[in-house]
């Protein structure tokens, strides 16, 4: 497999970047003028740049949601999209001048929104003569110098990837991305700028990109005997030194990986899940650290590296591009190489100005299909259904999940060898916003159930492992004594377990004592009106994500296989309802699970 399709990538002259080398440590590193120093009483020689970044753009290129299908917007106001991040980063570049700016994203782009969806699953780019994908337009158009590989880019398989990389005016960076074969990086490791100053002294600026471990669980299907994913930090060792003796001025690190040093694979994997801080801990020789993955806004955060305690600056934009990350640079020309001075980082906020109306007029068509697309009616419901007490109440938004995903594995295991099992099935709520109407369910109303690409599986569990990972699973919700007051905006995502690391599970029946501490809650925990044997086995209808190890909830990843396919879920919930046409909650809803306190229901 070539390292990188696009070894070399020039830069305009009107952008005055010069050459961007993406590649091996085999790439040439010009030679600059040797200088003198600021010797004889001279002013030292300064410079200074800034390097722009995004993360997490999930197919936003339009300040919309499509699920809603109207203009995007939360409570706090943000806005989305590649639109509202070119206008930000025209301006910075008016007013720093272009040829002193880069522009580089963190990872997960072309997965997300129905817009992505629709250009790998329903007008796939990778297609004969097929259409150029949206975000590659985009990013192309604003004038990105390089990105980094995230987890999300391996959803739709390798070949979409790869065409998406073909696609785009600049490097895909992971080297930690590596062939299981050769054990040689699959995508440029890094991409080497090199900055014009006025003094006649170029400033080599290197980008090393670094992706997700998690990708080797996360997406099994699609890399496994492919490739594999190292840790960061080990990663990050082999090619930091590199960077710099090749003439690195300037060495920045562009990785789809948190700061927290947590992972949600548990010990799945030896490699850390959110490693940005241990790089820049572990690490000598970054100046800064452009962080993805975690979906948290960090405008500006130092780590001290433990081996020459120089203070690394990492900054994590928001997602979707609702923030764009600015790193500010000053230069200092000492004994004839130019030396980092000062670092800084701040974040600019993409609802302070209007989408760029080149980038909106580029992708109108696109925009338009998607929205015909996600608008097309599928079936009817017989009453509303919403998710927004699904986080504490057992709600028939959340059972249709179920019972579709149910329904599917007693299919497909039918006539075999597991068919007598009786069949449960997990799901979350991902969004508290979303909903089926009384009356026409389109698209996207069925789609809004859930956003992401997680596929089906069936793996085998025991009573006892059940009653585990529903007190894991239970964890979420915050201690309440029984007579005191429930708040429902303070109830839930205790530890700061997020929603979609709630399960709940259908097929049998149980309480959650919210009184009682973590650990202890799962009460009255029964099946067909008797309780559970702990020995009695059954069937688990459950997400990829769950069952490689996301969110780290006890046995299932380890649990035995008994079928799996690689059809979405939420294509799966749209074929159900153009199968059903009626979609009644009369036939599949009931009250599995509720919460109380000492036995007194607390809704």
């Amino acid at each position: 497999m070539p390292l990188n399709r696009r070894t070399f990538l020039e830069r305009s002259a009107a952008a005055g970047a010069g050459v961007a080398i993406a590649g091996s440590a085999a790439a040439p590193a010009a030679a600059d003028e040797p200088g003198r120093g600021h010797g004889h009483g001279r002013p030292p020689k300064r410079y200074s740049f800034t390097v722009m970044g995004t993360t997490d753009l999930h197919g936003n290129v339009f300040n919309w949601d499509y699920f809603t299908d109207k203009e995007f917007d939360d409570k706090a106001h943000n806005d989305v999209g590649l639109a509202k991040i070119s206008t930000l980063v025209n301006r910075v570049r008016e007013e720093k001048g272009r040829r002193n700016t880069l522009l580089i994203d963190a990872g997960d782009t072309i997965q997300g929104t129905q817009l992505s969806y629709y250009y790998a699953k329903v007008d796939p780019i990778t297609a004969e003569r097929g259409p150029v994908h949206p975000m590659a337009q985009a990013m192309n158009a604003i004038g990105y110098d390089a990105a980094a590989l995230g987890n999300h880019e391996f959803n739709y398989g390798i070949p979409v990837l790869r065409k998406f990389e073909e696609q785009c005016d600049f490097p895909l960076l992971g080297a930690n991305a590596l062939d299981a074969k050769t054990l040689r990086p699959a995508f440029a490791p890094y991409s080497m700028h090199r900055l014009r100053t006025p003094h006649g002294r170029d400033v080599r600026v290197a980008v090393l990109g670094l992706t997700n471990p998690g990708i080797a669980i996360w997406d099994k299907q699609n890399v496994s005997g492919k490739m594999i994913f190292p840790g960061l930090e080990e990663q990050a060792a082999k090619w930091v030194p590199k960077l710099r003796s090749m003439g690195a001025d300037v060495v920045i690190v562009s990785a789809h990986s948190g700061s927290s040093g947590t992972s949600s694979y548990g010990d799945q994997l030896p490699y850390i899940e959110n490693a940005a801080g241990l790089v820049a801990e572990q690490v000598p020789g970054i100046d800064a650290i452009l962080v993805g993955h975690a979906h948290t806004e960090i405008a500006e955060y130092f780590v001290a590296n433990k081996e020459t305690g120089k203070q690394v600056v990492l900054s994590e934009p928001l997602k979707w591009g609702q923030r764009l990350t600015l790193f500010d640079f000053d230069l200092v020309w000492e004994k004839g190489r130019w030396t980092v001075e000062k670092v800084g980082a701040q974040v600019l906020n993409s609802n302070t100005v209007a989408e760029d109306e080149e980038i909106t007029r580029l992708l109108g068509d696109e925009h338009e299909k998607v929205v015909a697309y996600v608008n097309q009616v599928i079936g009817t419901s017989t009453v509303a259904m919403s998710t927004a007490d699904a986080p504490w109440k057992d709600e028939p938004i959340i059972d249709l999940i179920n019972h579709v995903q149910a329904e599917t594995v007693k299919a497909a295991l039918a006539g075999g060898q597991w068919a007598a099992l009786p069949v449960l099935s997990q799901a979350s709520c991902f969004s508290r916003t979303a909903a089926i109407p009384a009356g026409d369910v389109t698209i996207r109303d069925a789609a809004g159930l859930y956003p992401f690409e997680n596929t089906l599986e069936a793996r085998l569990v025991t009573g006892a492992q059940l009653r585990e990972y529903l007190e894991f699973s239970a964890r979420y919700y915050v201690q309440t004594p029984a007579g005191a007051p429930v708040d429902t905006s303070k109830l839930t995502n205790a530890g700061g377990t997020p929603d979609y690391n709630y399960d709940a599970v259908s097929g049998v029946t149980y309480e959650v004592d919210i009184a009682k501490p973590a650990g202890s809650r799962i009460v009255n925990l029964s099946f067909e009106g008797r309780p559970i044997d702990p020995a009695a086995r059954f069937v688990l209808a459950v997400n990829n994500y769950r069952a490689s190890g996301g969110g780290n909830f006890p046995h299932i990843a380890r649990a035995q296989q008994l079928w799996a396919n690689s059809e979405e879920i939420r294509n799966t919930i749209i074929s159900w309802v153009q199968a059903q046409g009626t979609v009644d909650p009369a036939s599949f809803a009931s009250v599995g699970w509720k919460l109380t306190r000492d036995g007194a229901p607390v809704f």
